[in-house]
């Protein structure tokens, strides 16, 4: 067994030797390393996700205040940091590993101070103009990309019997930033809680109250930086996840890339697009009748966040494989429930019926999440370990660190696509009706079924996983 210094695991180094696989390695000294990782790594990806989301809850008040936008208006603003996180997750996918995933973590949180900054000011003056608003919106996207990053090196730390419940830990409790930015920004803009320096209040004509809009944003300021620090001091670079482009690119020859992302898009896409667009399908469709989108939006990505951990662990004890078919079946039957829960010409619907179903939806999306981010690095660990049968030890510990490598692409490049739901979501509800968006999603997922039953699922399968 090769020797290892301590001070070579510890907080803020750089690691070369990596050996999650060796039993005696990983109890001796694996299992501390990567705990404290993935503990740091969580927070961190939830301040993204709030900074990602804040827009989702801003635009419930801003014609109250006196901005004025239009229906459709409110929704492009709720769907435009999609694009930006989506397309910055490509970048962060294969950024990270070039630069080392400590350091990237550090400087991908402390940038997100600017946004919300900006926010903050832009929303005390009722004549921001749109164009600026949106432009906010697209640098807040940016909190999204950090979850390519950290969930492609997360999966680096643990041996195979883990990835699936550590996958699931890091994002699940990541995507609660949602449900946090979802409860708490509400909460904070009633009342002067950051004091002078945020600013003074707005009128909710509404209401006739004054609120501070701006608190929302200001309130994650000092967290990002103190989360920037804590990285900085206490994360770790791994060597053996570090890979140039050049290497990382291989993935786009992989056909499971592609149909991993496919799936991908389903589950987490439908998570993030959901919680930009439920809150204002509340506001539009049951407000009149008394139900207030702040108190009840939040819950749904809650429930969908913890279930991701759910889908992980269940995972990695009867497959994952099985754990996304039955995610597509369970959204697909509650969007059904969702449909014909909404008002339908002069009847006013069912709120109850429309949030259970939405909650279900969550639920199901989450178990998704957190079953095809443990089927990657299972069907690319097999793929590589198959073709290095027979070829030695050398050959063998080749191919896995390969297989880590490209499975750590794969996961970051599916979520930077997926992400781009964020966008799409809300603005088919600005687009279309609501009821002929979610017929539309629930043919997608009829599609995910059959790709992921062929492929992964049935007896037989190319890459059982």
């Amino acid at each position: 067994m090769r020797s290892h210094r301590a001070d070579t695991y510890k907080p803020g180094a750089t690691i070369g030797d990596w050996r999650p696989e060796d039993d005696g390695f990983w109890q001796s000294t694996g299992r501390r390393v990567a705990q404290r990782n993935l503990w740091v790594s969580i927070p961190a990806l939830m301040l993204g996700f709030v900074v990602w989301q804040v827009w989702s809850v801003t635009v419930v008040k801003l014609n109250d205040v006196g901005f004025g936008f239009s229906k459709s208006q409110l929704f492009w603003l709720t769907a435009i940091p999609g694009i930006t996180g989506g397309t910055f997750r490509i970048l962060y996918t294969f950024i990270g590993p070039i630069f080392g995933e400590r350091k990237f973590t550090a400087f991908s949180t402390v940038i997100l101070v600017a946004p919300m900054l900006w926010l903050g000011f832009a929303l005390q003056n009722n004549g921001t103009p749109y164009w600026e608003l949106a432009l906010i919106a697209a640098v807040c996207g940016i909190g999204g990309a950090n979850f390519a990053s950290s969930m492609a090196n997360i999966g680096f730390f643990f041996p195979k019997r883990e990835k699936g419940s550590a996958n699931g830990l890091n994002g699940g409790l990541g995507n609660l930033g949602v449900s946090i930015v979802q409860l708490v920004a509400p909460l904070v803009v009633t009342a002067a809680v950051l004091g002078a320096p945020a600013g003074g209040p707005q009128h909710d004509a509404k209401k006739n109250t004054d609120i501070w809009l701006q608190n929302g944003a200001f309130l994650w300021v000092p967290l990002l930086v103190i989360m920037a620090l804590l990285a900085w001091f206490l994360m770790n670079d791994l060597k053996v996840a570090s890979a140039p482009f050049s290497q990382q690119k291989i993935i786009f020859k992989r056909k499971h890339n592609w149909l991993m992302t496919w799936l991908y898009v389903g589950t987490f896409g439908s998570f993030i697009g959901f919680a930009a667009g439920l809150p204002l399908l509340i506001k539009n469709n049951f407000e009149s009748q008394g139900y207030q989108a702040t108190t009840y939006a939040w819950i749904g990505p809650f429930v969908g966040a913890l279930m991701r951990w759910a889908g992980g662990w269940l995972s990695d004890r009867m497959g994952g494989a099985r754990v996304t078919l039955l995610s597509f079946v369970g959204m697909a039957a509650a969007l059904v429930v969702v449909i014909y829960a909404l008002p339908h010409g002069g009847d006013g619907g069912s709120f109850w019926a429309f949030f259970i179903g939405f909650l279900a939806a969550f639920a199901f999306s989450g178990l998704g999440n957190g079953s095809t981010f443990r089927q990657i690095p299972v069907i690319f660990r097999d793929q590589h370990m198959r073709e290095a049968e027979g070829a030695g030890p050398q050959a063998q510990a080749a191919a896995l660190k390969q297989s880590e490598m490209e499975a750590g692409a794969v996961t970051g490049f599916s979520s930077a696509i997926a992400a781009y739901g964020f966008f799409f979501i809300p603005a088919m509800f600005a687009a279309m009706s609501v009821t002929n968006a979610l017929w539309i999603f629930i043919g997608f997922y009829a599609t995910c079924l059959a790709v992921c039953w062929w492929f992964y699922a049935r007896k037989g399968a190319e890459a059982p996983s």
